[in-house]
C-alpha cells in the first residue's frame, strides 16, 4: 500500500478545513493523500476527529455520497439556536421508536435536525428526571451541536454549550416554569404602549 501525500482542493473541500461527517460530527481535513489499494489508486481525505482521537480516510469521490459537508453558515446556526427555544414536540409513540428517530437525526449530521433533538430531550431542573437512554441521546445531540457551533464561531465547546443552554433557558415554557413570565408580560406591555 503506497501512500503519497497531496495537498489541494478536491470536490470543494480543502486541507485544514473543518467539515461535518454525519456519523462522527465535526472533523478537520488534515491532508488529501493518494493510496494504492488492490491495484487501484484512490484519492482520500484524511479527517481527524480530535475529541474522539480518531482518524478517518474517506475516498474523495465518496464524500458527497456519505453526506460529508462544510460547516453550517451563521444563519443556520442562528436558526438552530432559535429552534431550541421552541416548545418540545414529542410524539406519542413508544420510546424505542422515538429513540430510533432521535438517533437517526443525530447521525444525519444536519444541524437543524440535531437542534430538534436537543430541544425535545432537554429537561429543566424543575422537570422530571430523564431515563438513562434519554440522557445519552440528549448528551450526544448537545455534543454534536456544540462542536459545530464552536467550529463555526471559532470559540471553545464550553462557550458553545453555554450559548445553547442560554437559548434553551429562553424557551417560553421554561421561562414560565421559573416564574419570569409575568416580568416578560410587563415588558411586552411597556413595548406595546411605546409603539
Amino acid at each position: 500500500m503506497a501512500t503519497a501525500k497531496k495537498s489541494a482542493v478536491r470536490n470543494g473541500f480543502k486541507t485544514s478545513e473543518y467539515i461535518v461527517y454525519p456519523a462522527h460530527g465535526v472533523g478537520q481535513i488534515v491532508s488529501i493523500e493518494e493510496q494504492e489499494i488492490a491495484g487501484l489508486k484512490l484519492d482520500l481525505f484524511v479527517i481527524v476527529f480530535e475529541k474522539d482521537k480518531m482518524t478517518l480516510r474517506v475516498p474523495t469521490a465518496k464524500a458527497e455520497t456519505v453526506g460529508m459537508r462544510k460547516l453550517a453558515d451563521g444563519d443556520t446556526v442562528d436558526k438552530a439556536l432559535e429552534i431550541i427555544k421552541g416548545r418540545a414536540r414529542v410524539k406519542r409513540t413508544m420510546w424505542s421508536r422515538r429513540a430510533q428517530e432521535y438517533e437517526a437525526k443525530i447521525n444525519s449530521g444536519d444541524l437543524i435536525a440535531i437542534s430538534e433533538v436537543v430541544r425535545d430531550l432537554h429537561r429543566a431542573s424543575s422537570q422530571p428526571e430523564q431515563s438513562y437512554s434519554e440522557r445519552q441521546l440528549y448528551e450526544a445531540a448537545l455534543d454534536r451541536m456544540a462542536r459545530e457551533i464552536s467550529a463555526v464561531n471559532r470559540t471553545t465547546e464550553t462557550e458553545a454549550i453555554r450559548k445553547i443552554e442560554d437559548s434553551l433557558n429562553k424557551s417560553p415554557r421554561r421561562v414560565a416554569a421559573r416564574g419570569d413570565a409575568a416580568d416578560e408580560a410587563e415588558d411586552d406591555e411597556d413595548e406595546a404602549e411605546a409603539a
